[in-house]
C-alpha cells in the first residue's frame, strides 16, 4: 500500500521540522509528512549548545553573518536576506519561546534547555496535523511521472514533492548520486587539536587570547585558546579547524601550528617589551609573575621553556634568554598529531555540490520538486549557533518556494 502525501521531508531534524511548520502555516490544507529513521526526532538539537540548544547567533547583518561559514558563504547571502537571525528570534517568539542573547554573541533559549525547541516543534507539529513517522529508514527514492515514490523498509510513501533535510547521511548521499547529484566528499570540521607538549601538559583548563597559525597554509585565527588534557582546543582552534577542514584532512591531521600568546605583537615587539621589564623589575624572579595579560601558570611554563631557571632574576637575563622567551611568546612551535571531536556537534564539511541548487528556492537544479534543506548540502559554519541558522533559512526558502 503506498500513503500519498502532497510534501514529504525526509529527516526529523532541525531543518526539517522547520520546513514542515513552515509550509503548513503558509497553507493549511497541505498534507505534510516527516520521515525519521531513528526512534526519536530532533536528537541533535537536544544535544546542542550542551543541552541548551544554540538557536542562533546575535549577528544580524546578512554580509556579516556569511562570513562564518568556511562552505558556503558566497551562496548564502541571498538566502540570509529573505530569513536572517533577527527573523529566528521573531519566529521563535511567536511561537512562545523566548531567547537571550549572550556575552559571546550565542543565543539560547531563556528557559536555558534545548527541551523547550523541542517541545516547541512538537506541539507545532501536532496543532497543524504533520505527521511525524519515526523507524522509517529510507531504502529508495526514485520518480515515477510527477511524483516521488520512497520506499522505507516498511511503507512506500508517495508525494508530489520531496524536501530532503537529512545532514551529513552518507546513504541518502549515495542515493542522490545515483539520480545524477554531485557529492563533494565529507571530511570533519570543528575538531580539537591532539597535541603532546611538554609546555602544556600541566596547563589543562588555562585560557589564552592568541593567534594561532598552521604551518606551509594561508591558515590563521585568533581568539581564546582552551588548553586540554590532549591538547588544545577553543573557538581559535575550532575555526582553524573549520576553514582548514580538507586542507588539514589532507595533512592526515599531522602538522605543525605557531601560536602568539600575546596575539598580535611581533617578536621584535616582544623583546622590546621583556628589556623595559628587565629595568623595571630588576630585583625580582622572571617566572614569578606574568606581565601579560594570561595566567601566571603559562607564563611560568613559557619562561622555562626558554631555558631560564626557576630563580633567575630579571636583571640576570641574558640576550639569548630574551631573544628564547620572546620566541616563546609570539611564534610557539607545536606538533599537532591527530584530532578529537568537538563534543556532540559533530558537524561534516561534504554534501550536495552548492553549484546543483538554485539558492532562491533551495530546489534541486536537476529535478523538480526536490528541494534540500540543512546540512545535507555542502554548507557548514563554525560554531556558535551558525550551522543551526542555516538549517532555518533553508528550511524557510524551501517553505516559501513551495
Amino acid at each position: 500500500m503506498n500513503q500519498n502525501f502532497d510534501i514529504l521531508i525526509v529527516g526529523g531534524g532541525a531543518a526539517g521540522f522547520f520546513t514542515a511548520i513552515n509550509i503548513v502555516e503558509k497553507d493549511p490544507k497541505i498534507k505534510v509528512a516527516i520521515l525519521e529513521r531513528g526512534s526519536e526526532v530532533l536528537g541533535k538539537v537536544r544535544v546542542s549548545g550542551g543541552g541548551r540548544c544554540n538557536v542562533t547567533h546575535a549577528c544580524f547583518e546578512p554580509n556579516e553573518l556569511v562570513k562564518f561559514y568556511p562552505r558556503g558563504e558566497k551562496e548564502l547571502r541571498g538566502p540570509f536576506h529573505q530569513f536572517c537571525s533577527g527573523d529566528t528570534i521573531e519566529w521563535f517568539e511567536k511561537h512562545g519561546v523566548e531567547l537571550k542573547i549572550e556575552e559571546d554573541g550565542r543565543m539560547f533559549p531563556v528557559s536555558n534547555s534545548s527541551q523547550t525547541i523541542i517541545d516547541c516543534f512538537l506541539k507545532a507539529t501536532q496543532k497543524l496535523g504533520i505527521a511525524v513517522l519515526t523507524g522509517q529508514s529510507v531504502q529508495s527514492i526514485f520518480k515515477k511521472d510527477n511524483f516521488w515514490k520512497v520506499e522505507t523498509q516498511s511503507e512506500n510513501y508517495i508525494a508530489e514533492k520531496l524536501v530532503l533535510a537529512t545532514g551529513s547521511n552518507p546513504k541518502i548521499w549515495e542515493m542522490l548520486q545515483q539520480q545524477g547529484h554531485a557529492i563533494v566528499s565529507p571530511v570533519p570540521s570543528l575538531f580539537t587539536f591532539n597535541i603532546k607538549d611538554s609546555r602544556i601538559k600541566e596547563l589543562p583548563g588555562v585560557a589564552a587570547q592568541v593567534t594561532v597559525k598552521v604551518k606551509d597554509t594561508k591558515l590563521t585565527s585568533t581568539g581564546p585558546l582552551l588548553i586540554t588534557h590532549w591538547g588544545m582546543s577553543g573557538p581559535a582552534i575550532l575555526k582553524l579547524s573549520a576553514w582548514g577542514a580538507r586542507i588539514l584532512f589532507d595533512k592526515n591531521y599531522q602538522f605543525t601550528i605557531f601560536v602568539n600568546w600575546l596575539n598580535d605583537v611581533d617578536a621584535e615587539d616582544a623583546e622590546k617589551v621583556l628589556k623595559t621589564l628587565k629595568q623595571e623589575h630588576a630585583k625580582k624572579a622572571v617566572s614569578k609573575k606574568s606581565p601579560f595579560d594570561f595566567p601566571n601558570r603559562l607564563w611560568e611554563s613559557l619562561v622555562l621553556a626558554s631555558n631560564i631557571e626557576t630563580e633567575t632574576k630579571w636583571a640576570d637575563l641574558s640576550k639569548v634568554q630574551i631573544q628564547n622567551l620572546a620566541n616563546q611568546l609570539t611564534n610557539g612551535t607545536f606538533q599537532v598529531n591527530g584530532k578529537s571531536t568537538f563534543k556532540e556537534e559533530f558537524v561534516t564539511a561534504g554534501g550536495i555540490d552548492l553549484k546543483e541548487i538554485n539558492f532562491k528556492t533551495m530546489e534541486s537544479k536537476l529535478h523538480e520538486n526536490l528541494y534540500f534543506a540543512g546540512e545535507i548540502v555542502n554548507i557548514d559554519a563554525i560554531t556558535g549557533g551558525f550551522n543551526f541558522q542555516n538549517a532555518w533559512t533553508s528550511g524557510f526558502i524551501v517553505a516559501n518556494a513551495i
